[in-house]
Protein backbone atom coordinates (compact mmCIF):
# COMPACT_ATOMS: atom_id res chain seq x y z
CA UNK A 1 0.00 0.00 0.00
CA UNK A 2 2.65 2.16 1.48
CA UNK A 3 4.51 1.71 -2.93
CA UNK A 4 0.99 2.49 -4.17
CA UNK A 5 0.57 5.71 -2.23
CA UNK A 6 4.42 6.70 -2.94
CA UNK A 7 3.81 6.13 -6.97
CA UNK A 8 0.67 7.99 -6.97
CA UNK A 9 2.79 10.89 -5.62
CA UNK A 10 5.14 10.62 -7.99
CA UNK A 11 2.92 10.82 -10.67
CA UNK A 12 1.27 13.59 -9.11
CA UNK A 13 4.19 15.48 -9.26
CA UNK A 14 5.63 14.57 -12.79
CA UNK A 15 2.10 15.67 -13.87
CA UNK A 16 1.90 19.03 -11.98
CA UNK A 17 5.56 19.84 -13.10
CA UNK A 18 4.64 18.70 -16.87
CA UNK A 19 1.77 21.41 -16.77
CA UNK A 20 3.41 24.02 -15.58
CA UNK A 21 6.71 23.87 -17.67
CA UNK A 22 4.31 24.16 -20.88
CA UNK A 23 6.13 27.27 -22.78
CA UNK A 24 3.36 27.85 -25.42
CA UNK A 25 -0.01 28.99 -24.52
CA UNK A 26 -1.66 26.31 -27.08
CA UNK A 27 0.88 23.60 -26.17
CA UNK A 28 2.51 20.99 -26.22
CA UNK A 29 2.63 20.31 -22.60
CA UNK A 30 5.51 18.13 -22.94
CA UNK A 31 7.70 17.39 -25.67
CA UNK A 32 11.01 15.56 -25.49
CA UNK A 33 11.97 16.94 -29.30
CA UNK A 34 13.90 19.84 -28.59
CA UNK A 35 11.96 23.52 -29.93
CA UNK A 36 14.68 24.25 -32.42
CA UNK A 37 14.15 21.12 -34.05
CA UNK A 38 10.50 21.21 -34.10
CA UNK A 39 10.46 24.72 -35.87
CA UNK A 40 12.50 23.98 -38.20
CA UNK A 41 10.32 23.19 -41.21
CA UNK A 42 9.31 24.27 -44.14
CA UNK A 43 6.55 26.27 -43.35
CA UNK A 44 2.90 27.16 -45.42
CA UNK A 45 0.09 29.26 -43.76
CA UNK A 46 -3.22 27.13 -43.33
CA UNK A 47 -5.15 29.36 -41.40
CA UNK A 48 -5.08 33.18 -41.07
CA UNK A 49 -6.65 35.48 -38.76
CA UNK A 50 -6.76 39.07 -37.57
CA UNK A 51 -8.71 40.50 -34.90
CA UNK A 52 -10.63 37.21 -34.54
CA UNK A 53 -11.47 36.99 -38.24
CA UNK A 54 -10.93 34.64 -40.98
CA UNK A 55 -8.64 36.36 -43.51
CA UNK A 56 -6.79 33.45 -44.59
CA UNK A 57 -7.02 34.26 -48.50
CA UNK A 58 -4.72 37.28 -47.50
CA UNK A 59 -1.86 35.11 -46.23
CA UNK A 60 -2.42 31.73 -48.43
CA UNK A 61 0.72 32.68 -51.01
CA UNK A 62 3.42 32.68 -47.84
CA UNK A 63 6.01 29.82 -47.51
CA UNK A 64 8.08 30.37 -44.87
CA UNK A 65 11.64 28.19 -44.56
CA UNK A 66 13.23 27.96 -41.03
CA UNK A 67 16.87 26.12 -41.31
CA UNK A 68 18.17 24.75 -38.69
CA UNK A 69 21.79 27.20 -38.83
CA UNK A 70 19.00 29.94 -37.84
CA UNK A 71 19.00 31.36 -41.62
CA UNK A 72 15.33 32.36 -43.34
CA UNK A 73 13.35 32.24 -46.58
CA UNK A 74 9.84 34.21 -46.82
CA UNK A 75 8.85 33.69 -50.12
CA UNK A 76 5.20 34.98 -51.63
CA UNK A 77 3.58 34.14 -55.13
CA UNK A 78 1.59 36.42 -56.26
CA UNK A 79 -0.75 35.66 -59.48
CA UNK A 80 -2.28 38.11 -61.95
CA UNK A 81 -3.56 39.23 -65.10
CA UNK A 82 0.17 39.94 -65.99
CA UNK A 83 1.45 36.28 -64.66
CA UNK A 84 3.14 35.21 -61.62
CA UNK A 85 4.96 38.01 -59.65
CA UNK A 86 7.31 35.98 -56.81
CA UNK A 87 8.57 37.69 -53.88
CA UNK A 88 11.33 36.28 -51.80
CA UNK A 89 13.76 37.62 -49.19
CA UNK A 90 15.92 35.83 -47.03
CA UNK A 91 17.05 36.49 -43.43
CA UNK A 92 17.77 35.05 -39.88
CA UNK A 93 15.50 33.97 -37.49
CA UNK A 94 15.97 33.46 -33.47
CA UNK A 95 14.10 32.29 -30.48
CA UNK A 96 13.86 35.45 -27.86
CA UNK A 97 12.06 36.07 -24.47
CA UNK A 98 13.06 32.28 -23.05
CA UNK A 99 12.12 30.71 -26.61
CA UNK A 100 8.79 32.43 -26.16
CA UNK A 101 8.90 34.67 -29.27
CA UNK A 102 10.36 33.57 -32.70
CA UNK A 103 11.63 37.07 -34.19
CA UNK A 104 12.54 37.13 -38.25
CA UNK A 105 15.18 39.60 -39.17
CA UNK A 106 15.13 39.61 -43.57
CA UNK A 107 16.78 41.50 -45.62
CA UNK A 108 13.81 43.17 -46.86
CA UNK A 109 12.98 44.80 -43.38
CA UNK A 110 9.47 45.81 -44.39
CA UNK A 111 9.15 41.88 -44.12
CA UNK A 112 10.44 41.91 -40.11
CA UNK A 113 8.13 40.76 -37.74
CA UNK A 114 8.50 39.24 -34.06
CA UNK A 115 5.37 36.76 -33.21
CA UNK A 116 4.85 35.13 -29.68
CA UNK A 117 4.96 31.41 -30.35
CA UNK A 118 1.43 29.93 -29.44
CA UNK A 119 2.15 26.41 -30.39
CA UNK A 120 5.66 24.84 -31.62
CA UNK A 121 4.63 20.85 -32.95
CA UNK A 122 6.74 19.91 -35.92
CA UNK A 123 3.33 19.68 -37.58
CA UNK A 124 2.19 23.07 -36.08
CA UNK A 125 3.67 26.42 -36.03
CA UNK A 126 1.00 28.75 -34.36
CA UNK A 127 1.82 32.42 -34.17
CA UNK A 128 0.84 35.61 -32.72
CA UNK A 129 2.44 38.57 -34.42
CA UNK A 130 3.37 41.18 -31.77
CA UNK A 131 2.88 43.98 -34.36
CA UNK A 132 -0.69 43.88 -34.75
CA UNK A 133 -3.15 41.30 -33.83
CA UNK A 134 -2.52 38.80 -36.62
CA UNK A 135 -2.58 35.03 -35.65
CA UNK A 136 -0.88 32.70 -38.20
CA UNK A 137 -1.59 28.89 -38.01
CA UNK A 138 1.69 27.36 -40.13
CA UNK A 139 2.03 23.58 -41.47
CA UNK A 140 4.34 21.89 -42.80
CA UNK A 141 4.65 22.36 -46.39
Amino acid sequence: MKTLNKNLIYLLAFTLFAVSCSKYEDGPVVSLIPKKDRITNYWKVEKAYEDGNDVTSSYEQYELELRNDNSATLQARYSGNAGTIIFETDGTWEFQNGKSDLKLDYENDEADETYIILRLTQEELWLLSKGDDVELRLEPK
